[in-house]
């Protein structure tokens, strides 16, 4: 059996280049759904149809257990999903999301008190990282901030207008006096070099590329009923909802030149 990666669009290559540089033998399938991209501006039913539709094309593909690098929809339908999907149509597959590891990264570091979230629209108002933050660790105050231009503006080429939107939002994470921030979508790594440059050196910057291999690693090693069951041929397959010259590039850009998508229909 295989590990899936889901993500709205192209953004969780990022991590998916992560993962599989720490855990190299394990068989992957990554499913972008760039025909529907973005979903951070989509209602709460509509994220979880269509990630309903999406782990049940993975769950076909053989995968045991999904990541899901997409925050909008860890934030608004795993719960969803694992209290009513999977126990009636896929009892023994594991959904994983990426939000509740970014919290328990930083929870780690003890003397952060102030944490910024630059998020989509849907993860804020969700408020899912607050609610999560209250759980690990309720000394911590979260502070978000909702940035709707930057995915459009990635998944579009449109990296190069993106300085003074994305300085506008930074800057209102940092009145509140922020010492770190959680880039809280997996197209937002794309900018990381550039946030690092505008927060400055005194502030922590989270990036999940680099942090959610690492929970997926512990993850595994904890869960022998779920890695006793993956296949380690080291395949990779990679698919998208919708192909254009575009996301080719951004996918070569992102993950490297060696890699080719596979279209196909959920």
């Amino acid at each position: 059996m295989k590990i899936g990666i889901f993500d709205s669009g192209l953004g969780g290559l990022l991590v998916t280049k992560r993962i599989i540089k720490e855990l190299p033998e394990y068989d992957y399938v990554y499913l972008g759904d760039t025909k529907r991209v973005p979903y951070g501006n989509r209602s709460v039913d509509t994220v979880y149809e269509f990630l309903k539709e999406s782990l049940n094309f993975l769950y076909k593909k053989n995968c045991k257990m999904v990541v899901v690098a997409c925050n909008t929809a860890s934030a608004e339908g795993i719960d969803r999903i694992r209290k009513e999907y999977l126990p009636k149509h896929w009892p023994d597959r594991k959904v994983l999301g990426i939000l509740v590891p970014t919290i328990e990264k930083v929870v780690e570091n003890k003397g952060l008190k102030r944490i910024g979230v630059l998020a989509t629209p849907g993860t804020v108002i969700s408020n899912k990282y607050p609610q999560e933050f209250r759980k690990a660790n309720k000394k911590i105050k979260v502070f978000q901030q909702e940035a709707p231009l930057l995915v459009p503006l990635i998944e579009n080429g449109g990296v190069k207008w993106v300085k003074p939107i994305l300085k506008e939002y930074v800057e209102k994470l940092m009145r509140h006096k922020v010492q770190a921030i959680i880039l809280g979508c997996t197209h937002y790594p794309i900018l990381k070099k550039e946030i690092r440059e505008l927060v400055g050196k005194d502030i922590i910057v989270f990036s999940q590329d680099e942090l959610i291999a690492q929970r997926l690693k512990k993850y595994l090693f904890n869960k022998d009923e779920v890695r006793t069951k993956l296949h380690k041929k080291g395949t990779r397959e990679f698919m998208v909802t919708d192909m254009t010259k575009s996301f080719k590039k951004h996918a070569q850009d992102w993950f490297g030149s060696k890699i080719k998508l596979k279209l196909v229909k959920l």
